[in-house]
């Protein structure tokens, strides 16, 4: 059972926030084509971006440190990081999702997101890196690359983050007209985990 007073459950799950929220990170993972790194969730059909929960006494940036090895398989040495969201960025769970016992307290997540830039090779990205992988495939798309693969409450949230980092990447405010409406360029190509 999660609580509210600012210590981990007997599972060691991070607390929720006054309203309900878990802290999070999310990571925007860039290389020098200025392609985001996707990954496709172990046994469904959904891609998303690396995110994890904060633990207790860590910072956001030690957090997304963790989840990046731990999703991605990249240390702090593979990477550089250009910039994060000023805020939290929070999305809603349905309630279908969240687990009976925590109803009534989970909302949601609330997340800081990081953009990287990966300054390794594609060859040092390993989604086999720990004992529990999270993806079973990888691929670099276009920035602005259609969300309709994400699962759609966290939609909005991707979109937030992504327009407010464009900035450091393209010094340009705002989003690209038609990004939702599946408007890209540059293609995409998808990775198979051999390890």
């Amino acid at each position: 059972m999660w609580n509210n007073s600012g210590q981990s459950n007997k599972l060691g799950f991070t607390m929720l926030d006054r309203e309900g929220y878990r802290p999070n990170v999310g990571i925007i993972l860039t290389n020098h084509r200025y392609e985001v790194f996707w990954g496709k969730r172990i046994r469904e059909h959904s891609w998303q971006f690396p995110q994890g929960g904060i633990k207790k006494g860590e910072s956001p940036e030690e957090a997304m440190y963790r989840e990046l090895y731990e999703e991605v398989g990249l240390k702090p040495e593979h990477v550089r990081i250009l910039g994060r969201t000023r805020d939290w960025l929070r999305y809603d769970v349905p309630k279908q999702w969240v687990r009976r016992e925590w109803r009534g307290t989970y909302k949601g997540q609330k997340q800081i997101w990081f953009l990287l830039r990966l300054t390794g090779r594609d060859s040092d990205i390993s989604l086999r890196a720990t004992a529990k992988p999270e993806f079973d495939a990888w691929r670099w798309s276009n920035y602005w690359v259609p969300l309709d693969s994400v699962i759609e409450f966290k939609r909005g949230v991707y979109e937030q983050a992504l327009t407010e980092l464009s900035r450091l990447l393209f010094h340009v405010p705002g989003r690209i007209t038609g990004w939702l409406a599946g408007q890209t360029a540059g293609q995409q190509s998808s990775r198979q985990e051999s390890q």
